[in-house]
């Protein structure tokens, strides 16, 4: 099929222009339409007798420049710095570079993949913690904050919407880290990540904070879980359901880890488990652990100590926002054991804060290995995510934990110190998650 443009001056008169001087002519007439509007660009089917002149060579280099494009489309990468909240912000959760508003104010966010709400301390908060940037919604265009009418306020629970106006803000409180909350107001800003402007993006606006402050993030949150008001929820086709992150060392001073946001880049080598669904707590990632062994023993636990059961909650779930790994209480104590045998430290263990089961390094050359075995895979953990070294003393600790009496302690938790220098990937849309193994120091 081919085509000609002829062109309509302010005169009305239409002429028919040879191609070798169509992209001058093109360029000039833009350039009037910008400053008067008077030009006006038409497409005529060739065939017409007032079109006589064709572009075929023209349409070719618009094919071409459209396969070129899509092809750059389809291999964008996002990808996001990430640290050690342990350096930056004296903090145990890991950070990454994120920008509220129009213009663009930059924050630090807690990465966290078993939270959806977003959340940031917003200027004027005089509770927050004192290391805190705090947005300004006064200086960015594009803040909006969000009425009790809004469908997306009563999906909180501690929302106070029930005694307000349906034109009153929408206020909530929630929780965090168990004795830990803080109030806010659910809002709307665009949200960039690397070169990625996500409009209209909902996260709460903390205007103070209650309980044990330090236990908060301390300049805010990125929520990667499941659910509605998540990351992967709220940027819809965008990301394709898949995200990954690598977590550098807790001890690294540097954004060297990162956050890799939809399919493209992610590794080839990555070995899969499935993901499994808990209608009661949608935003976790719950993946089937099997056993665990240590060394080439595979420690006998208690039956039904890594079973899911959707409804105790029970089962295994990988979180960043965790530190230490945890075992339900019985599990652990057999793991332990084990561990404490392979290594046969000859002075015996101590206990140093969590962790119970602390040896001499002058004693124990080698410390034996620690394998999840996850349905479809072993995870075998390297010695830097099996071992944590006291700074103090010549002291290592089985980096490991049971989990707390005053927490859902049937919930066994795969923790961020397990997760550095490998790549996390979750692929909801597939519902698996998978490890690589990457440095990312």
């Amino acid at each position: 099929m081919r085509y000609l443009i002829a062109v309509h001056v302010a005169s009305s008169v239409a002429m028919a222009i040879p191609y070798s001087r169509l992209l001058p002519l093109l360029l000039f007439l833009l350039h009037l339409s910008v400053a008067s509007h008077a030009a006006d660009l038409r497409l005529f089917h060739s065939a017409d007798r007032h079109s006589p002149s064709p572009l075929d060579s023209a349409l070719a280099l618009a094919r071409a420049a459209d396969a070129s494009r899509l092809a750059f489309l389809s291999s964008k990468r996002t990808s996001v710095p990430i640290a050690s909240g342990q350096q930056v912000l004296q903090s145990s959760a890991y950070v990454l570079r994120a920008k509220l508003g129009s213009p663009p104010q930059q924050l630090l966010l807690a990465v966290d993949t078993s939270a959806d709400v977003a959340w940031a301390p917003c200027s004027p908060c005089a509770s927050c913690p004192a290391a805190a940037s705090q947005f300004l919604p006064a200086n960015s265009s594009t803040y909006t904050p969000l009425s009790c009418s809004s469908s997306w306020c009563p999906q909180f629970k501690g929302q106070s919407c029930a005694d307000a106006a349906p034109s009153g803000p929408c206020a909530f409180t929630q929780s965090y880290g168990g004795d830990s909350s803080f109030s806010a107001l659910l809002v709307q800003d665009s949200l960039s990540l690397d070169s990625d402007v996500l409009p209209n993006y909902l996260f709460g606006c903390v205007n103070s904070v209650d309980g044990a402050a330090a236990n908060l993030p301390k300049q805010g949150l990125l929520g990667l879980g499941r659910g509605p008001m998540s990351l992967l929820s709220q940027s819809g086709n965008l990301y394709q359901g898949v995200f990954s992150y690598c977590l550098p060392s807790f001890k690294s001073y540097y954004f060297s880890g990162s956050l890799r946001l939809g399919p493209v880049g992610q590794p080839k080598n990555a070995r899969f488990t499935p993901l499994l669904k808990n209608p009661h707590r949608p935003s976790l990632y719950y993946v089937n652990l099997v056993g665990v062994k240590v060394g080439r023993v595979l420690v006998a636990v208690p039956p039904d100590s890594f079973a899911f059961d959707p409804a105790t909650g029970a089962g295994t779930v990988v979180d960043s926002g965790t530190v230490i790994t945890r075992f339900v209480a019985t599990a652990y104590a057999a793991i332990r054991d084990e561990f404490r045998r392979q290594a046969n430290a000859s002075s015996g263990y101590t206990s140093l804060g969590a962790f119970d089961t602390c040896f001499s390094t002058d004693e124990v050359a080698v410390a034996p290995s620690v394998t999840l075995r996850l349905e479809g895979l072993d995870l075998t953990l390297p010695v830097e995510n099996t071992l944590i070294h006291s700074s103090a003393t010549p002291l290592a600790c089985l980096a490991m934990a049971p989990a707390p009496a005053n927490v859902n302690s049937v919930v066994n938790v795969i923790a961020s110190l397990q997760q550095q220098n490998l790549r996390v990937v979750v692929d909801t849309a597939n519902d698996r998650l998978g490890f690589a193994r990457e440095l990312c120091n």
